[in-house]
């Protein structure tokens, strides 16, 4: 995400969340390798589908992560998940099986942008 992007991240797929795990790190841009050790929230949300991964990942600029839900909560596709502040990353992992559409780099959409193919085994995940 740009410095310009919206940075609320919105839940991919129908769910429970089983964990929020917050981790300290370094704040290197996101979009750099070495961002593997950057500040980060990492989301497991069991769905009808399997285990998905969300990982909220802070650049140089935001340094913080501001996390909307809980442990135990059950979470609809679209609500909002969480916020990053400023030119930021977030990773989706998806279920195995759930084929998508989306090109690496391609320009997303909050609410607007499948992640899955309608009639896959995604059902519905939105960015």
């Amino acid at each position: 995400m740009r410095v310009t992007d919206v940075h609320v991240n919105r839940v991919p797929m129908d769910g429970r969340v089983r964990e929020r795990r917050h981790r300290e790190g370094t704040h290197h841009p996101a979009f750099r390798s070495d961002a593997a050790r950057n500040e980060r929230m990492e989301w497991t949300i069991d769905t009808r589908l399997g285990e998905l991964q969300v990982v909220q990942i802070a650049g140089a600029v935001a340094r913080r992560i501001v996390p909307y839900r809980s442990p135990g909560e059950d979470v609809l596709r679209g609500e909002r998940l969480g916020l990053v502040r400023f030119g930021s990353r977030v990773d989706v992992i998806l279920p195995q099986g759930v084929r998508t559409p989306v090109r690496v780099g391609q320009r997303m959409r909050a609410g607007l942008t499948r992640l899955d193919v309608p009639g896959t085994a995604g059902g519905g995940a939105v960015s």
